[in-house]
Formats: C-alpha cells, structure tokens, sequence
C-alpha cells in the first residue's frame, strides 16, 4: 500500500500552507487511494477528511484567483485611456 501522499495525520502538511498545485496534486492521490479501495474505515474516514480540506484549499486559491482577474479587468476598463470614458 503506498503512502506518497497522505500518511499518519502528524506527518501531513498543514493544508492551509499549501500551494494550489500542491493541495491538488495530493487530492488527486487521496481520490485515487479511496477509489482503489481497500483501506480499513478510520483510514477511509481520515482520507475522506483530508480530501474535503484539499478541495476547500483549492477553491480558496481558485476564488482569489477569480477575484485577482476580476479586480485586474475593473481596473483596465475604468483607465481613462479606455474608449468608454472617450466618449
């Protein structure tokens, strides 16, 4: 059975310091140990927790990032170089 992902719950890295791509890329190997099956009912619980946190990182970094681009168009379209201020 591999461990490359998510071990016992002290070696873990806290999620909340968790870049996007390192949250997802240990998502992906979480849903796959689950979907593979064969690990004992604590063990499916505990991954089932920290696939939950590992989604709710990424939907952090995902929503800042939305709101990152949304804040960046605002500011493009109320330069007064834009041609709906022109006119």
């Amino acid at each position: 059975m591999s461990t490359d992902a998510v071990t016992d719950a002290g070696a873990e890295p806290d999620v909340a310091s968790l870049s996007y791509e390192q949250a997802r890329d240990e998502l992906v190997q979480v849903v796959g140990r689950l979907e593979a099956g064969g690990e004992p009912l604590e063990a499916s619980l505990a991954l089932w927790e920290r696939g939950e946190a590992l989604a709710a990182r990424c939907q952090e970094w995902l929503d800042g990032a939305r709101e990152r681009l949304a804040t960046a168009q605002n500011a493009s379209t109320t330069t007064p170089d834009s041609p709906e201020e022109a006119e």
